[in-house]
């Protein structure tokens, strides 16, 4: 009996690698767009206009009424009777109109929203 006849070895075939690369044109696009802000008075009196600049008094409201809110909660934690009468008074004094600046701000907060929701329903 004749020993098997060890198979050929054959050279290695060079693998063929493709790669495949994509480009986006998104900053291509933004260096040809405008970098300035345009103020258009046209669009400010259109409804969507109206409702945007109403929704950023809005927002603007909203947030001073929250800043103020923590702030006059901070004020008035740290007044105690420990301090002389006369800082104890003008720390009093502080939270006392903090509280009520807070407070002018939730009013304008509701009726900004309002206004806002009467706009948006039209």
């Amino acid at each position: 009996m004749e020993p098997p006849v060890p198979p050929q070895e054959q050279p290695p075939r060079p693998r063929s690698h493709t790669v495949t690369t994509t480009s986006s044109s998104f900053t291509a696009n933004l260096s040809a767009s405008s970098s300035t802000l345009a103020y258009d008075r046209e669009f400010l009196r259109t409804v969507p206009g109206l409702l945007m600049v109403t929704e950023i008094g809005l927002c603007f409201n909203g947030s001073a009424f929250v800043l103020y809110l923590i702030a006059a909660i901070v004020d008035a934690s740290s007044v105690t009777k420990d301090l002389d009468s006369h800082n104890y008074n003008s720390w009093a004094a502080s939270s006392f109109f903090a509280f009520v600046v807070t407070s002018c701000y939730a009013g304008n907060t509701y009726f900004s929203f309002i206004s806002w929701r009467s706009r948006t329903l039209q």
